[in-house]
């Protein structure tokens, strides 16, 4: 379980048979690896991996086919485009962000990046050939004023369409430095997961209902009427 707050960035290179290595920026090396343990879970750009091997630039990891399928990680190794690192939470920890659990949902790409006085507003929707995944997996739980995971990076949806089709969210700038959010041009792809507590009052409400279709515009009546 992570939180989306970033605590760094690094590079990804295959080593082969699913292995990867993930060397950590100078910068932050300390902050992610002065106590980290082999079967730590880390997110990489949203993506939860584990340690299986410690080195000096930082740590050894596998990335099953799934993975590699469903999130960004094998582009940006081809790319050496930077991932974001964050450790896991530990108990006790501040929750400064929400509750990501490292599993990617679906892939996004930026469609518009604009800067304006206070933030980088940006806007993300499905790449044209993964609409039926974005449909399916993260339409549905794309809300105003909920929580997203972008590249493991814990942000707000500032504005959306009813149908789920795009999302925009504002970044500080302190985010926008210290994240690879300044790298993106657009069309790049991002790593996306809703809101975990979105997803179980999904799956409560069908089942209360049958199984029928997500009912729109819920509102606090209907959620009371429901029994939440």
């Amino acid at each position: 379980m992570f939180t989306g707050l970033i605590q760094g960035t690094g590079k990804v290179k295959s080593l082969g048979n699913d292995l990867y290595a993930i060397a950590i920026s100078r910068t932050n090396h300390q902050k992610i690896t002065h106590d980290l343990e082999l079967g730590d879970s880390v997110a990489v750009d949203g993506v939860c991996l584990t340690v299986e091997k410690i080195t000096k630039d930082g740590f050894v990891a596998t990335a099953s086919p799934e993975t590699l399928q469903r999130t960004t990680l094998a582009r940006s190794t081809q790319n050496q485009s930077p991932v974001n690192l964050e450790t896991s939470l530990r108990v006790g920890s501040k929750i400064g962000g929400h509750f990501v659990s490292g599993h990617v949902d679906g892939i996004g790409c930026l469609t518009e990046s604009k800067q304006t006085q206070q933030a980088w507003e940006m806007t993300f929707s499905s790449p044209p050939s993964l609409t039926a995944e974005w449909q399916q997996y993260l339409a549905p739980y794309i809300v105003s004023k909920a929580s997203i995971a972008v590249n493991g990076i814990s942000l707000t949806i500032a504005d959306c369409d009813v149908d789920g089709n795009y999302f925009k969210v504002a970044v500080i700038p302190v985010t926008y430095a210290d994240t690879n959010l300044a790298q993106l041009k657009i069309g790049d792809w991002v790593n996306l997961e809703s809101d975990i507590l979105g997803k179980y009052v999904d799956r409560l409400i069908s089942h209360r209902l049958g199984k029928q279709p997500i009912q729109e515009n819920i509102s606090l009546d209907f959620l009371a009427q429901h029994g939440y």
